[in-house]
C-alpha cells in the first residue's frame, strides 16, 4: 500500500529538517508510521490476509531499528519524535 502523494508531502513538510530532507530518521519513521496505520486499517477488514501481515511485521521491524538508531544518536530528538508521532516505546 503506497501513500498518496499529498499525504506524503504533508508528512515530509512536518518532519523534515530542511527543505530537501527526505531521508533523515525522523522522516523515515513518520512515513513508516503512516504506512503501518494504513495497513492496520486494512487488517480490520481483511483478517486472513497473511501475506500482507508479513509485510506489516517487516515494516514494524524497520521502524523499530530506526527508532533505536535515533535513541542512540540523539536522545532529545528521539523523545520529541516519539511524542509527536504518538509511538509508545
Amino acid at each position: 500500500m503506497a501513500l498518496a502523494s499529498e499525504a506524503k508531502q504533508q508528512i515530509l513538510s512536518t518532519n523534515q529538517r530542511h527543505k530537501s530532507d527526505t531521508g533523515s530518521p525522523e522522516v523515515q519513521i513518520a512515513l513508516l508510521s503512516q504506512r503501518l496505520t494504513l495497513l492496520l486499517e486494512h487488517f480490520a477488514a481483511h483478517k486472513k490476509d497473511n501475506g500482507s501481515r508479513k509485510g506489516l511485521l517487516t515494516l514494524v521491524a524497520k521502524r523499530r531499528r530506526l527508532v533505536t538508531y535515533l535513541r542512540k544518536t540523539d536522545p532529545e530528538l528521539y523523545k520529541a519524535v516519539l511524542q509527536r508521532l504518538g509511538i509508545r516505546r
